[in-house]
């Protein structure tokens, strides 16, 4: 350590050169780095390194003084080398000696640069790493390059409306990836360059936040920014979409320098702006690599049935069963790829297809079941489910059994509307006499009802026999007030009351009612 105090200025670059250590800057801050190197990397190299510099700095001329033998000269570099390892730092500090000889610009205050590590310490302290701003990482950009780490937004003075510049130029590698890059619709490359703003805290990453009176200017264009959202409900404020801001179509896609300016508003809050250089993704994209990372397994989503199902200790009741649609619940329609979050307690699942394409449109990621977060990340494709669904085809629903097993239930058919008195089929009553008043041929001068039942009439049958008054089912309602009226008038003739006559029956009829 004393010999590296001791270089020249030459020698400390010589030193920091050999181990690709930065060679700029003014002296003390060449003799921090060499110190630091000493401290904490000091390899037989570099320490190889640091002697030879250190004898070549002090070797005296061979004409003027001999040079002692060999044995005598490697004798007196390791007391050298003892005398610098046994040497306190803090004494030879305090008296004074080549360490503050050393140092040549009084107006720089070297207590304060070297206080710490020449206070007897033995090493510099760690450097304390600034927290960064970090964003949430969204699923439908995958970042390729980072061109400018979050940034907050400083105001430049008391106004409201602040402007911020920033300039940047893209190499050419990540030109030729956005020229070679697909079109996700016409203009709109899938390779792209876009800002995004947020709030500036380091406790967590943050959302893209956008703020107040937001206006993009790239080169010499103004770039569209998301609008808001009407609201329909009284007293809710409109809301906007706070998305990455896509750049790409205006810049300069060569060695030329892009200028950036973001026009805000200060009204106390803090934000921070970064750019990046993104592929952006589509539902069908991220619903395959679903399929391909995030399929559970059948007999582990079985278990978790029996999870649910297993009767709680501290519980009196134990359920039987589970029912789980086999629709949708975000599109009324037969589940296609039964998808929930591994976070979500229920086992209904809703379809990752559908889920992925409304967020696409609209990035909520809420479980459309419980109305909890449901991010991409934590989506997993139940396997079990899956497998119900080729089984079942003609179920809309299924019930989990204890046992892991499941059940369909299929919805019963509507009961047609009956009378409550059962139906009379002419053919099914067993009665004789019946059947021969069906078998009676008519008359020359009676007319058949519906070709059945032959009409009463005078005229006697084939033995001489007056037939039997017979009960004509066929008979409107007025023709039977008729029959009522004329039994009416009939009694009035006679003396006394007398009993209603509708009809008279042949032994072994019953009534229709």
């Amino acid at each position: 350590q004393n010999m590296v105090m001791s270089f020249r200025v030459s020698d400390l670059q010589m030193l920091l050169g050999f181990v690709g250590r930065s060679k700029s800057g003014l002296k003390h801050e060449l003799v921090t780095r060499a110190l630091q190197l000493v401290q904490f990397d000091c390899s037989p190299e570099v320490f190889k390194k640091i002697k030879e510099l250190y004898e070549t700095r002090y070797s005296k001329k061979s004409s003027e003084v001999a040079q002692p033998p060999p044995q005598q000269q490697q004798q007196q570099q390791q007391q050298q080398q003892h005398r610098a390892e046994a040497l306190p730092l803090h004494s030879s500090y305090d008296r004074g000696s080549a360490v503050a000889r050393t140092l040549p610009a009084p107006n720089i205050d070297y207590p304060a640069l070297y206080g710490k590590y020449l206070n007897g310490l033995g090493r510099l302290p760690p450097k304390v790493a600034k927290p960064e701003v970090r964003l949430v990482k969204l699923p439908f950009y995958t970042t390729l390059d980072e061109l400018l780490k979050p940034t907050e937004l400083v105001p430049q003075n008391n106004e409201k409306l602040q402007e911020s510049p920033c300039i940047f130029a893209l190499t050419p590698r990540q030109v030729e990836l956005i020229r070679n890059s697909r079109e996700l619709q016409p203009g709109v490359k899938s390779v792209q360059v876009v800002l995004r703003i947020c709030y500036t805290d380091t406790s967590s990453p943050q959302e893209d936040q956008y703020p107040p009176n937001i206006a993009v200017k790239v080169n010499h264009s103004y770039c569209s920014v998301p609008g808001y959202y009407p609201s329909n409900k009284p007293g809710v404020e409109p809301k906007r979409p706070c998305r990455p801001i896509n750049l790409t179509h205006l810049m300069y896609l060569s060695a030329a320098t892009n200028r950036i300016t973001v026009t805000w508003g200060n009204y106390g809050k803090s934000y921070s702006v970064g750019l990046y250089l993104v592929r952006q993704m589509t539902s069908a994209e991220l619903l395959q690599r679903l399929k391909t990372i995030g399929i559970k397994h059948p007999e582990l989503c079985k278990a978790l049935v029996k999870e649910k199902l297993r009767l709680d200790p501290d519980s009196e009741i134990a359920t039987t069963g589970v029912r789980v649609s086999l629709i949708c619940p975000l599109v009324k329609m037969r589940l296609s790829v039964p998808c929930r979050a591994e976070t979500c307690a229920h086992l209904q699942c809703f379809d990752a297809v559908f889920y992925l394409q409304m967020n696409e449109k609209k990035p909520t990621w809420m479980c459309p079941v419980c109305d909890k977060p449901a991010p991409y990340d934590q989506l997993i494709i139940d396997g079990l489910l899956s497998k119900i669904l080729t089984e079942c085809e003609d179920a809309d629903e299924i019930e989990y059994l204890v046992d892991g097993s499941w059940c369909p239930i299929r919805a019963e058919k509507e009961r047609s509307c009956s009378p409550q008195c059962p139906i009379l089929v002419l053919g099914d009553i067993p009665c004789p006499g019946f059947h021969s008043l069906l078998s009676l041929p008519s008359s020359p001068g009676s007319s058949d009802v519906n070709g059945l039942l032959p009409t009463p009439t005078g005229n006697a049958g084939e033995n001489g026999k007056a037939p039997a008054d017979v009960v004509d089912l066929t008979l409107d309602s007025s023709s039977s007030e008729e029959e009522e009226e004329e039994d009416e008038e009939e009694d009035d003739d006679e003396e006394g009351p007398q009993p209603k006559r509708r009809c008279s029956y042949e032994k072994g009829l019953v009534s229709a009612c």
